[in-house]
């Protein structure tokens, strides 16, 4: 599978919601070819050089398929939309057109089955309610139910202050409760961190 590549300083996850600005000519293209063909386009994290420049960027091997939900002529004139990560991907090669504009052949990444929330849940699911509330938060309309460990675990690892590094080592993990452990170990290595 061909897909072509977004570059951001950014790891989205499975089910969140991202917002862009897109001014430059080639990803102009890409969306508007995107939204004629109702396909998506891969959001991959930068590991070195810039978003914008001659020099296409060094990518992380993992990404994020995302759909085009939204768009809107901003005041600017820039083109915003909105997109949703919807399924994970491992980036098996990649070329580069003429316009600059990196074309990475993909190899999606199954998930393990889901699994309903449970008790030891609640603390991480108060945390993701909490986020919820920051102005910058609300203003992505992301869902507010949460139906199952996935879910939880995408959505923290998505908002939640981590580095890149350890944001793509979550979104590399399959199974929804090892991403949750691995997440709860985060946030008691920063709060170690914090009152040390």
């Amino acid at each position: 599978m061909t897909l072509p590549l977004f570059p951001l300083n950014t790891v989205l996850f499975p089910g969140c919601l991202l917002d862009l600005q897109i001014f430059e000519a080639r990803y102009l293209d890409m969306i508007g070819r995107c939204m004629k063909q109702g396909a998506g386009f891969g959001v991959v994290c930068i590991l070195e050089g810039e978003q914008v420049g001659k020099a296409p960027p060094v990518v992380a091997s993992l990404g994020c398929e995302a759909l085009i939900r939204d768009f809107v002529q901003q005041d600017n004139g820039l083109l915003g939309i909105r997109v949703e990560g919807v399924r994970r991907f491992r980036v098996e090669q990649t070329e580069v057109q003429k316009d600059q504009l990196m074309l990475a052949e993909v190899q999606w990444l199954a998930d393990l089955p889901d699994s309903p929330l449970v008790e030891q849940d609640d603390d991480l699911l108060a945390l993701l309610l909490a986020l919820g509330e920051h102005p910058m938060v609300e203003a992505l309309d992301m869902p507010r139910d949460v139906d199952g460990r996935q879910s939880l675990g995408n959505q923290l690892a998505y908002l939640l202050p981590f580095m890149e590094e350890d944001k793509l080592d979550l979104l590399a993990i399959d199974s929804p409760q090892l991403r949750l452990e691995a997440i709860q170990a985060l946030l008691e290595r920063i709060q170690g961190e914090l009152f040390a």
